[in-house]
């Protein structure tokens, strides 16, 4: 009798630390947020354990979320869904069934997953797009650009790249019926970093003629300078995205070196050389006051520059589209930023949104106060969040009305 209550009592213990995460007040249905962030933790921690024994790489295990959530391209009463490829790249095809007086919309859609995980078949990709398609009566070419740990930077960006400048070629775009004045680049959280690099690049192609009308940003990543930024601080173990996950995400985007995710972990990765760089990203002049509150400024801590020579990708502004200059992003399309309050990455695009309406960038910013990373994507069973249904709506009432 002992044993077996010992083992309840242990039992009982663990699934307590699985399930209870505090989580603050502001947020709608606490408990099912409880639960989705243990499922999430769960994952993360046998991910850990499979990488310690060498039965797989970390990211490839988180790739099981990937393949339990795959859905086969399947077409319905509004959408014709198809895999191909632009381009040599493996996209997912959205083509509204829905007539129409004139030519359509499109969206070039970049999924997220830290560019490690995911795929346009997910269920919760799948969801997304099909219902753009939809409700925009809008072609949508949602984007399987390859991953990390098997490639790293910058092959995702050169992939959603590909795409994009094959789709924007008038001859394709003709093919599909889209308005060349009426393309827009989106993407989530690493789509998101990757929507915002396309945008930048194409300003300087010479060869693509076809202008965007806009890029949708919903959390994105933007820099790998300043981890430690006041979101990544108060958001540390904040639901879905920790800072350490987040750290990992960032590091084997360049290299699966340990030594960088190392230098990452404590915010001493940046040399001294690139200090001028530091400029894009202080979030003591680029946030607002309510973002600051409780912060103070350091000065950032140098690391050594044998790991930027190694592995410059996260000195590059086509992994962290912050680095811009201001004279580069004077040409970038109307702009919708989506931002969490709890998440680590909200002050990238907080700083963004700033540095863009300062650069005379047409931006709208939503920023969600009681929402965490990744949320817009929980909006159908069993992981069903009114947040993420707000999240969704909002977004889709953006482009309806400007694209």
């Amino acid at each position: 009798m002992g044993a077996k209550l010992l083992c309840l009592l242990l039992t009982s213990v663990l699934l307590a630390y699985y399930l209870y995460t505090p989580i603050p007040e502001d947020f709608e249905e606490p408990w099912k947020v409880m639960l989705i962030t243990a499922s999430f933790r769960a994952v993360g921690h046998l991910a850990e354990v499979a990488d310690r024994l060498g039965l797989m790489h970390y990211m490839e295990a988180l790739m099981l979320i990937t393949a339990a959530e795959y859905i086969a391209p399947t077409s319905d009463e509004n959408v014709t869904v198809s895999d191909t490829e632009f381009s040599g790249v493996a996209v997912r095809l959205y083509l509204p069934r829905r007539a129409t007086d004139g030519l359509r919309r499109a969206v070039v859609y970049f999924h997220g997953g830290g560019w490690c995980v995911g795929q346009a078949g997910m269920k919760s990709y799948d969801h997304l797009t099909r219902w753009t398609s939809n409700k925009l009566n809008a072609v949508v070419v949602s984007v399987n650009y390859r991953l990390a740990p098997k490639y790293h930077f910058p092959v995702q960006f050169e992939d959603v790249y590909s795409v994009t400048k094959f789709f924007l070629q008038s001859s394709v775009l003709s093919q599909y019926g889209v308005d060349p004045d009426r393309v827009c680049v989106a993407g989530d959280s690493a789509g998101g970093n990757l929507a915002a690099a396309v945008a930048q690049q194409l300003l300087e192609d010479t060869e693509v003629k076809t202008k965007l009308k806009a890029q949708a940003l919903l959390y994105p990543a933007l820099q790998a300078l300043d981890l430690n930024l006041p979101s990544y601080q108060k958001n540390e173990n904040k639901p879905i995205l920790p800072r350490s996950l987040m750290v990992k995400f960032w590091s084997e985007y360049f290299t699966s070196d340990p030594s960088l995710r190392e230098a990452m972990a404590s915010n001493r990765h940046v040399p001294v050389e690139s200090s001028h760089l530091f400029q894009f990203v202080n979030w003591s002049t680029l946030l607002p006051e309510e973002l600051k509150k409780g912060h103070v400024y350091a000065h950032p801590a140098y690391g050594s520059p044998e790991l930027a020579q190694k592995y410059p990708g996260f000195l590059d502004a086509r992994a962290a589209p912050l680095l811009t200059s201001d004279a580069r992003l004077r040409g970038l399309p109307l702009t919708y930023i989506l931002t969490c309050e709890h998440d680590v990455l909200r002050d990238d695009g907080v700083m963004y949104a700033e540095r863009l309406r300062a650069a005379g960038v047409p931006v709208a910013h939503d920023h969600a106060k009681d929402a965490f990373h990744g949320a817009m994507m929980f909006v159908s069973s069993p992981a069903e969040l009114a947040v993420g249904h707000r999240l969704l709506n909002g977004y889709i009432k953006w482009l309806d009305e400007n694209l």
